[in-house]
C-alpha cells in the first residue's frame, strides 16, 4: 500500500503541475479567455489594463499552484516515499489549507464555480494519505 500511496501522491502532483502549467499558458498567450459564462474581452470591454489585470489575476493563481504542484512532487518523490513521518503531515496539511481557502469561495464569494476540482483533489490526496496511514504508528 505505501508504493500506491507514493505513486498516487506523485501522478497527483504531476497532474496538478502540468494543469496549472496549462493554465499559465492561457493566462499569458490565450487570445481570448472564458471567465465563468463570460468571455474577457467582455469584461475588459475594450480597456486594456483591466484584460492586463484579468490575465495577471490567472498568472498569479497558476504560478502558486504550479509551485504546490512541484512541493507536492518533490516530497512524494523524496522523503515520503521514503517513509519519513514529518512528510506524511505536511502533505496533509498543505492538501487541507489549499482545499480551505479554495472552498472559502462558497460563503464569501456566493459560488461553488471550481470547488468540483478542489474537492477532487482533496479527496485524491486524503486517500493516498490513509493507504499508508500506518505509517504514523512506526
Amino acid at each position: 500500500m505505501r508504493t500506491v500511496s507514493w505513486v498516487l501522491l506523485a501522478l497527483l502532483g504531476a497532474a496538478t503541475l502540468v494543469i496549472s502549467l496549462l493554465s499559465a499558458n492561457v493566462a499569458y498567450r490565450a487570445a481570448d479567455d472564458q471567465i465563468g459564462p463570460v468571455k474577457q474581452s467582455e469584461l475588459a470591454a475594450g480597456r486594456a489594463d483591466v484584460a492586463t489585470a484579468l490575465r495577471a489575476r490567472r498568472g498569479t493563481a497558476a504560478a502558486y499552484a504550479a509551485g504546490y504542484g512541484t512541493l507536492l512532487l518533490a516530497i512524494a518523490l523524496g522523503p515520503y516515499r521514503r517513509g519519513d513521518r514529518w512528510s506524511w503531515w505536511a502533505l496533509l496539511a498543505g492538501a487541507l489549507v489549499l482545499s480551505a481557502v479554495s472552498l472559502v469561495r462558497v460563503p464569501a464569494l456566493g459560488t461553488r464555480l471550481g470547488t468540483g476540482a478542489v474537492l477532487a483533489q482533496l479527496g485524491i490526496a486524503v486517500v493516498a494519505l490513509l493507504l499508508d496511514v500506518r505509517r504514523l504508528r512506526a
